[in-house]
């Protein structure tokens, strides 16, 4: 599904990432966490296309990004993307719509075929009550799910979200992770996700990555280190870690 090989990207003239190997399987839920300028979007972006390796490789579906149009095989929500206007006037439907239009079928919409695909998707993400509400009504985990919608209804293989649990309160944030443990075991849809939340991470994902510059860790989440061992992996030391400041002896 995605694979990196040797892979080094610069920006703005300084290296963000380096030597990152990685490769994911069909079915899997992804986790990435680490600190802020830490790669995390940098390496999404690069998986999108959007920026290009200096160095190394990554294919997705077994192409370069860069030069291949996935036509809705990859869904993206970024992290402002539930952000929207409370002025909007859109309904759920029009905007979970707005994910089966692509450049193949632009001028060749299939009203039935499509509105079933819409419908299938305001189900699995539990709105198909609110479908003619304008989503500046929703309120930010509902607005989050529709977003969600709008990726599923592109029926992308490959899902890809940048801190979906940004502004969202805690009940929604449960919610929102049983929906992508449900994607990924009942739709059989491949999820990487990117969140400063270690704890949801830990809880939901059934792998971690932890990046900071590189890979310092890739491996089960009962196994990923507590704050003092990812400390340690990043050569953080404790600054107590020798006693008394020379100034208190």
């Amino acid at each position: 599904m995605l694979n990196t090989t040797d892979m080094f990207v610069i920006r703005s003239g300084k290296l963000v990432l380096e030597n990152i190997n990685l490769r994911i399987n069909q079915g899997e839920f992804v986790g990435i966490v680490g600190p802020n300028g830490g790669g995390k979007s940098t390496l999404l972006l690069t998986i999108l296309g959007i920026l290009e390796p200096s160095k190394g490789s990554v294919d997705v579906f077994g192409h370069n990004p860069k030069l291949v149009n996935f036509n809705g095989n990859v869904g993206w929500v970024s992290q402002d993307a539930a952000s929207i206007p409370t002025k909007m006037r859109m309904t759920v439907r029009e905007l979970i719509t707005l994910g089966t239009l692509s450049s193949s079928n632009l001028f060749s919409f299939r009203r039935k075929k499509n509105n079933e695909v819409v419908e299938n998707a305001m189900r699995l993400v539990g709105l198909s009550d609110l479908a003619g509400m304008d989503i500046g009504r929703l309120s930010g985990g509902q607005r989050q799910r529709a977003v969600i919608g709008r990726a599923l209804a592109s029926n992308a293989e490959l899902l890809i979200f940048d801190e979906p649990l940004v502004n969202v309160d805690r009940e929604a944030r449960n919610g929102i992770l049983k929906l992508l443990d449900d994607l990924c075991h009942n739709q059989n849809k491949t999820l990487l996700m990117v969140s400063h939340d270690l704890t949801a991470i830990r809880q939901s994902a059934h792998r971690v990555i932890y990046l900071d510059g590189k890979i310092q860790f890739d491996g089960s989440p009962s196994e990923i280190p507590d704050l003092s061992g990812l400390a340690g992996l990043v050569g953080i030391q404790h600054v107590h870690a020798h006693g008394k400041r020379e100034d208190e002896q």
